[in-house]
């Protein structure tokens, strides 16, 4: 298979320890799911997480890296072909400018968790898929990339100009 042919899932935490997430993406059950739905890369980006993921597979189709941290992942989130991430604001909006499908996992162990707010808001509107660890394997199982309605980010110009006009700012 050459490069070309490659499809990447790529997975990122951000700098926080969201364990439940790398443990569901290393479960043999969403990696037979992702060999399924075509993927041949995991690679996941774990942060402050403990858990060490497998870079075995099962039957050792599935080609598996992971990392802790990088001074960016925007590289890797442009060469996904699928993003599974944290319900941070900066993964997500991240992926969505870059066009890529997003399954966003919420961590249901946060306290006051508004970036389920987030990931549930955006999911109604069919921008990306939405799970838990728990019903990641399902929801991969499920999804239809093809559904996805591309996110088109608000024009602030509007805003700026009122803004101005309120302080007393030539409007450009």
């Amino acid at each position: 298979m050459g490069d070309r042919d490659r499809r990447t899932v790529f997975v990122t935490v951000g700098t926080t320890c969201f364990d439940a997430l790398v443990k569901a993406v290393d479960s043999p059950q969403v990696k037979e799911a992702l060999l399924q739905k075509g993927y041949t890369d995991l690679v996941i980006q774990m942060g402050r997480g403990t858990y060490i993921p497998s870079k075995v597979s099962g039957d050792g189709t599935l080609q598996v890296d992971y990392f802790t941290f990088s001074p960016s992942i925007a590289d890797y989130i442009r060469d996904a072909s699928l993003v599974i991430s944290h319900a941070g604001s900066g993964s997500i909006f991240e992926t969505l400018r870059h066009s890529k499908p997003l399954i966003v996992v919420v961590n249901e162990d946060l306290m006051d968790n508004h970036q389920s707010e987030l990931a549930d808001e955006l999911a109604e509107m069919k921008h990306l898929f939405c799970a838990r660890p728990l019903t990641l394997a399902e929801t991969i199982w499920e999804m239809d990339v093809e559904t996805l309605t591309p996110y088109v980010p608000g024009d602030a110009k509007p805003v700026v100009s009122l803004i101005n006009k309120f302080l007393g700012f030539p409007d450009d």
